[in-house]
């Protein structure tokens, strides 16, 4: 394996990093016997903490499997994941769901936003539910730095795909999870609201000291990172700090049709 290493950004490698969540010896696979599928291959990995991680693979190679067994959305077969210190696999479905609303955060392609709330509902619509009340300093903070200001009372039919986007950005962050989740939270949008997000999203580390793991499949958007984790058929085959956009392009060059690496 050839890791493609560059100077990596302020807080350095991750090496030395608290860690935010881990996996150790994951596997996650479907089926038996003949049709048996393995997703996840004994996959170990730390997550550092205040850092910006994507994966990236071909389709096929456990990408968002990882995230979503990093994130309790999905059971593994076998090992295990930790969040901080927690372990998170075997807890029983209460406790993990729990602990979802409490410590993690997830932005996906599609909003999620409720039509009938507006911008700022929305926004505090987790922290509702749970019988929270939202630190006003810092949801100011986050509204600010996603630039919603001035939007708050819109409702999302009001809003364009970016700034939808951006609510959805904002209720991640607001509710100060230890690691916000995405998969592929730029795959709706077009380059310009794109570039928008992916900025929002690497300010929220630099500026916020936000934890973010992302899917994707764009470079473009993975040079956002401070790490890129690359996947191949259910294992972690590579990784680059730094990344440019013209270097994660090269990389993938390099796996096949098959999502193998070449």
């Amino acid at each position: 394996m050839t890791t493609a290493v560059s100077i990596p950004r302020a807080g350095g490698s991750g090496g030395q990093a608290a860690v935010a969540a881990r996996a150790r010896q994951v596997v996650k696979a479907y089926g038996a016997g003949e049709t048996r599928v393995t997703a996840l291959d004994h996959v170990d990995v730390d997550i550092a903490r205040g850092r910006f991680t994507a994966i990236m693979g071909p389709s096929g190679s456990g990408k968002s499997t990882l995230m979503h067994c990093l994130a309790g959305l999905d059971t593994v077969t076998s090992g295990q994941i930790f969040i901080d210190e927690t372990e998170i696999t075997g807890l029983k479905d209460k406790k993990l769901t729990q602990l979802r609303r409490d410590r993690i955060g997830f932005i996906f392609q599609a909003f999620n936003l409720l039509p009938t709330l507006n911008a700022l509902e929305n926004i505090t619509l987790p922290m509702d539910i749970a019988g929270r009340k939202a630190d006003k300093a810092w949801l100011d903070r986050v509204v600010t730095t996603v630039g919603l200001t001035g939007r708050l009372k819109h409702r999302p039919n009001q809003l364009s795909g970016g700034q939808q986007q951006r609510v959805a950005v904002a209720r991640a962050l607001a509710a100060r999870p230890e690691i916000i989740f995405g998969d592929e939270p730029t795959g709706n949008l077009d380059s310009r609201a794109g570039a928008e997000v992916l900025g929002f999203l690497r300010q929220s580390v630099d500026e916020l000291g936000q934890t973010i793991v992302m899917v994707t499949h764009d470079p473009v958007a993975a040079s956002y990172a401070d790490r890129v984790l690359y996947l191949a058929d259910g294992r972690i085959v590579d990784e680059m700090y730094s990344p440019t956009a013209d270097a994660v392009l090269e990389r993938m060059k390099s796996f096949d049709a098959r999502g193998r690496v070449s």
